[in-house]
């Protein structure tokens, strides 16, 4: 790995006992230098195995009583920019350390570069691995100087050929010219180019990055989530980011792969997963969104907020045909609906709650007679007032997205 002297090194155990199960497993593994074996000198990838790849990985912490993840499947290729979104327990920032090599796996297997890092039987310690890491952190050293920071992950390199590495990996992320500052004597946002600067002056094979914005303001977070997009872009290296943060995910990425419990319950682009979420929970974690009861038959669904057009998720697509009512969620996203200003009350007329003026657009958060809320944004600066009784209807070409119950 690139960097060192980073927590979790010292959780290899070392090389596996003579005599036991997985030693004895072991012997029937790949030999060294072989696609399938520990890391060389030489790293390969093809369209099977990419650049990252887990294939039904298990792992688990001493002392727990159920997995961190199971039946965790990963493929992400040379270049690519993958995040990992997922609400917090769900075990992506596990499958970063499974990656890079913090923790071992108990089943399935891992390979980074082409090679096989871990599985029940192989554990290639994380300093082997080759991956540049990026910590929310940043884990930087405060007695060194910002060039001598990126050359801590060069220290077996020749002066010349450090110097070599370490100017234009500064000049990339913008810090070219602060070389002989120390790291009080820079901003957050500075420090974290450091560090992403020292992670990518070794060339890794993969860049990982552990929710690297989240200790910033929400300015500076848009802001580095930009550059650090354009810094990977330009560099051409494969990365795989862990974040909670939908609008991080959203923004930087090729692809996002969304965490349930444990696995990747889906993948695909970003436009992809919003559009197509497959299931309320994947809906939930992708976009602000309210789900609420109805029924839907032939491309409509029938709520207490109202009657819809509406289309199936892919998933509760395949379980009924079309012509059948079905109990199901309606996903309502704010962007999507639209309301007015109504005399009568009527079964699914609803009242203004509140509203929040924020520039671009008001949101509104209407409740219906049963009590539940719905938000509702527009760009138009009228005179809806709290209190009034409005209709909520979908935007013209809008259709209500369904999951089966």
């Amino acid at each position: 790995m690139v960097t060192t002297s980073i927590p979790g090194d010292d959780e290899y155990e070392g090389p596996l006992s003579a005599g036991s199960p997985t030693a004895d497993a072991a012997k029937t593994a790949p030999e060294a230098g072989t696609p399938d074996a520990g890391p060389t000198s030489q790293v390969s990838s093809s369209p099977e195995t990419g650049v990252i790849h887990l294939e039904a990985v298990a792992c688990s912490y001493p002392g727990s009583d159920r997995p961190a993840i199971r039946g965790f499947d990963l493929l992400v290729q040379p270049g690519e920019f993958v995040s990992i979104l997922g609400r917090s327990g769900a075990g992506k920032t596990t499958a970063l350390r499974v990656i890079a090599g913090f923790e071992q796996v108990s089943a399935g297997y891992v390979r980074v570069g082409g090679q096989l890092v871990g599985s029940s039987f192989i554990h290639v310690p994380p300093d082997q691995r080759r991956v540049g890491l990026v910590f929310q952190d940043y884990a930087l050293f405060p007695h060194l100087t910002v060039a001598k920071n990126v050359e801590f992950g060069l220290k077996d390199l020749p002066a010349g050929e450090k110097k070599a590495r370490i100017d234009p990996v500064l000049e990339m992320v913008g810090m070219g010219g602060y070389e002989s500052r120390y790291v009080h004597e820079l901003s957050g946002g500075q420090q974290q180019r450091v560090a992403i600067a020292r992670a990518l002056a070794p060339d890794p094979v993969a860049l990982l990055l552990d929710e690297p914005f989240s200790n910033l303001d929400r300015q500076l977070r848009a802001d580095l989530r930009r550059d650090i997009k354009r810094i990977v872009t330009e560099s051409g290296a494969t990365t795989l980011l862990v974040t909670h943060d939908r609008e991080e995910a959203l923004a930087t990425s090729d692809r996002i792969a969304v965490m349930g419990d444990y696995y990747i319950e889906q993948i695909g682009t970003p436009e992809e997963v919003y559009q197509n979420p497959v299931s309320a929970s994947v809906a939930r974690l992708i976009g602000p969104c309210e789900l609420i009861q109805g029924t839907y038959q032939g491309g409509r669904v029938e709520t207490a907020a109202g009657v819809f057009p509406a289309r199936l998720s892919s998933l509760a697509e395949s379980t009924g045909g079309p012509g059948q009512s079905k109990n199901a969620l309606a996903l309502m996203r704010a962007s999507e609906l639209e309301i007015e200003v109504v005399d009568a009350v009527d079964a699914t007329s609803a009242i203004v709650a509140s509203k929040e003026f924020q520039g671009e657009f008001t949101e509104y958060s209407v409740r219906l007679d049963s009590g539940v809320l719905i938000r509702v944004r527009r760009r138009a600066a009228d005179d809806i007032a709290d209190g009034q009784r409005v209709k909520v209807q979908a935007r013209p070409g809008s259709e209500v997205i369904v999951f089966g119950v």
